[in-house]
């Protein structure tokens, strides 16, 4: 499986076996998660076998079962946090994709649990990711089309419509959408909405413009 297939297989993940990260998976997943931190001086940690986060009135009400592992997104305090959070969360959210594991990002609906994970000085968490062996592969939501987030028309370039297909199968804060990318030539801007995890959404679809459209296609604005 590459990047295009694992953007394609991926859908949330609620509902999760009580199956183990360990072995091989679990090396491969905590070496992307060593590299991340890395480029982006992120504290991005893999907490395992820990389920009360997830067992809670909120987390009963996002209907989510089974809940041991979930990746806590935590990095500076600075005003990029949320957009690092996105796109790197991304990134290891479809290498998990490859490995056979499945995945939900989720804003309000856990426990912090302050002993489960390290929070530094000058540090917060941002957001959290469910991950795990699901009970299942989840389901494809509704979409907007191409023409609704961008301008694209007929004449586009392969690599613009590639990467607007692969944005529009980003996850976002209640599959709303709210992105808007825009061509001129090869360089391309990209918008965010507004609401609480806007930055959150950004990087995630700005990182799955890059695996549709190819970062030698193109330069950001």
């Amino acid at each position: 499986m590459d990047l295009m297939e694992a953007i394609r297989a991926r859908h949330s993940v609620r509902n999760y076996t009580d199956r183990p990260i360990e072995g091989e998976v679990l090396k491969v997943l905590e070496e992307e998660i060593a590299a991340c931190n890395r480029e982006a001086g992120l504290h991005i940690q893999l907490v395992r076998d820990e389920p009360r986060a997830f067992d809670s009135t909120l987390a009963h009400y996002g209907s989510f079962t089974g809940v041991r592992n979930y990746l806590a997104m935590i990095g500076p305090k600075d005003g990029d946090l949320m957009e690092k959070c996105g796109y790197y969360g991304e990134r290891i959210v479809l290498k998990a994709q490859m490995l056979g594991l499945n995945t939900c990002w989720v804003a309000l609906t856990f426990k912090k649990i302050p002993d489960a994970y390290v929070v530094g000085p000058g540090e917060k968490l941002g957001i959290v990711i469910a991950i795990g062996y699901g009970e299942h592969e989840g389901k494809p939501r509704k979409s907007k089309t191409a023409e609704a987030v961008s301008n694209m028309t007929e004449d586009s370039p392969e690599w613009f419509r590639n990467g607007v297909e692969a944005a529009l199968l980003a996850p976002t804060a209640t599959n709303q959408q709210k992105f808007t990318l825009h061509r001129e030539g090869d360089t391309v801007s990209l918008r965010k909405g507004i609401g609480p995890y806007a930055a959150c959404d950004l990087g995630i679809v700005r990182y799955h413009f890059e695996i549709g459209a190819g970062k030698e296609n193109f330069r950001w604005k």
